[in-house]
């Protein structure tokens, strides 16, 4: 069983801010870097990070590694720290069938539905991964050779009489074509190297030995080849694709959004941190949320919530989320667009406890459920569909890793940023005359999230990305020169009260004895042109009956 081992050098001074409900997180910034510190409110990263202690480099080649290089401001990603959990059963789907006109049927109307039947694999007792924290601020990682601790067992291969893996659900088939510029060349490290002053740090995985010291990578031991790559965690893409006529040139660059339009950016996509936790707003990892959220959802079922469409956040962060609050009803002259949108202000609620906070999860009390982008791509879409109710997707940009699998009109309602009110207004007197197809997006929406976005796929999609990515390497990378380990101990046992508690929740306990999902192929031009015929007519049956509504 090979392990892991993380490896950083950077320059660390302790910066957080909350000036985005979804998008800020605590940063690390360079006490070095050639560009100046901003001030909080204009801070536009989004790196979950953590301090490290400068270690000198080992003069031993062949000990297991995993490196994380700062380029300018550095940041470590906890979310490496549980790589790999066990696959949901499910089959990908073909693009939906083009619906009819109906006001009912033309949404929905070839919806998968059934996401309750989907079953996770029953988890066996497994390996552990261990983990110790020594008098609660251990900063050591453990080493091959530690005779503290014996060597794990070895993994056994899953057996022959096993059921083959389910295929991965159907966003997984972008990884393809996020790695497609380099797929006829190849990565070099001329190639990676071009994303160092684009990049917050790099990550360098070397493998071997015997003990399971990281557990992301743990999880699926000896499955993470070698690999090398750097890491940008800001808001908005920006790797251009028309700064490289030749895109083989651009610099494969790991980040967590991308524009919309898949040729104009060229990065490459990964989960963001919220997933693990985001303990400076008090949300605790993605499964106990919807662990939150389904208990919520039966507590107040669809029909009891109430009328109208919901919004909360920081409206200071971009003009998309300002115009927004033109919407409420206190905002306008007499009309009601059907909306109920408050302000967030994480600082007062980080100073008072979050005491007064709404839990994410207990938002879920509307019928409806806005989302509306913050500087760039939010990580709020994720905990909007959880809810039970239809999500109403402002037109965005942007996309993460998983909404390039939601399909409009199914899994959400897509609402004209230009006509956004009278849009929200019209989503929900369609809804509230139509409460059973209503409700039944509202469980599409959820069913996406519990299912096709169970922590299971999020540590899949982890693996195969990086897989594909390291496939294409056209070099052996090797250990950075002032390099400094890092571990998962190395991340959690430093930190504080409420951030131990979230990262323990979230961390993965036992190594995965049963295979990753099957990663499906590239998409085909003719599903391509057919995904983009199914929304065309989704937002032109739309626009038809808000002609009729005027």
């Amino acid at each position: 069983m090979r392990s892991w081992r993380w490896f950083s050098f950077f320059r660390a001074a302790s910066v957080r801010r909350h000036d985005d409900e979804e998008d800020g997180v605590a940063l690390v910034p360079t006490t070095t870097s050639p560009a100046p510190a901003r001030r909080l409110a204009e801070d536009d990263d989004s790196c979950r990070a953590v301090g490290a202690v400068p270690q000198p480099t080992s003069s031993s080649a062949n000990k297991p590694r995993t490196m994380l290089v700062p380029t300018w401001g550095a940041v470590v990603l906890f979310l490496l720290g549980g790589l790999a959990a066990s696959p949901c059963s499910r089959s990908p789907a073909p693009p939906p069938a083009r619906g009819s006109n109906s006001t009912q049927s033309f949404l929905l109307g070839s919806g998968r539905g059934g996401h309750g039947r989907h079953h996770h694999r029953a988890r066996s007792s497994g390996i552990p991964i261990p983990f110790t924290c020594n008098n609660g601020t251990s900063l050591t990682c453990r080493r091959t050779d530690d005779s503290a601790s014996p060597p794990s067992p070895p993994v056994e291969p899953p057996s022959s009489s096993a059921p083959p893996p389910p295929s991965c659900p159907d966003y997984f088939r972008y990884i393809h074509s996020d790695l497609s510029p380099w797929r006829a060349t190849g990565i070099t490290r001329e190639a990676v190297e071009r994303g160092r002053d684009l990049a917050h740090f790099r990550l360098v995985v070397l493998g071997g030995g015997a003990s399971s010291s990281c557990c992301l990578l743990a999880r699926y031991p000896g499955r993470v080849p070698d690999l090398d790559l750097m890491f940008q965690c800001g808001d908005t893409p920006v790797v251009r694709a028309a700064d490289f006529p030749r895109r083989s040139d651009a610099p494969p660059l790991f980040r967590y959004c991308k524009d919309a339009d898949g040729g104009a950016t060229l990065d490459v996509l990964f989960p963001d941190w919220s997933f693990w936790d985001w303990p400076e707003v008090n949300i605790r990892p993605w499964a106990p949320f919807l662990a939150a959220a389904a208990r919520e959802n039966r507590r107040v079922p669809w029909p009891a919530r109430q009328p109208y469409a919901f919004w909360k956040g920081n409206a200071d962060v971009s003009p998309a989320r300002a115009d927004l609050l033109r919407c409420n009803a206190s905002s306008t002259c007499g009309v009601d667009w059907n909306a109920r949108l408050f302000r967030q202000d994480w600082a007062a609620a980080e100073r008072e406890g979050f005491r007064d906070t709404d839990d994410p999860a207990r938002q879920c009390a509307y019928r409806y459920k806005i989302y509306v982008d913050g500087r760039a791509w939010s990580v709020s879409l994720k905990y909007i569909l959880a809810c039970d109710s239809p999500a109403l997707l402002v037109d965005t940009r942007f996309r993460d890793f998983f909404s390039r699998g939601l399909v409009a009109g199914r899994h959400y309602w897509p609402v004209d940023a230009a006509r956004k009110c009278a849009a929200i207004r019209l989503a929900v007197d369609w809804g509230n005359a139509h409460p059973a197809a209503a409700a039944r997006m509202g469980r599409e929406g959820s069913g996406f999230a519990r299912e096709e976005l169970a922590m299971e796929n999020v540590y899949d999609y982890m693996l195969h990305v990086l897989t594909e990515y390291a496939r294409l390497l056209r070099y052996k990378p090797t250990v950075p020169e002032n390099a400094v380990e890092l571990c998962s101990e190395h991340v959690a046992c430093p930190t504080g009260a409420r951030a131990r508690e979230f990262m323990m929740e979230s961390r993965e306990r036992h190594v995965a004895d049963y295979e990753p999902c099957t990663l499906p192929p590239p998409f085909t031009a003719e599903e391509i042109r057919e995904m983009a015929r199914w929304e065309d007519d989704v937002r032109s049956e739309i626009r038809k009956m808000e002609n009729q509504s005027n």
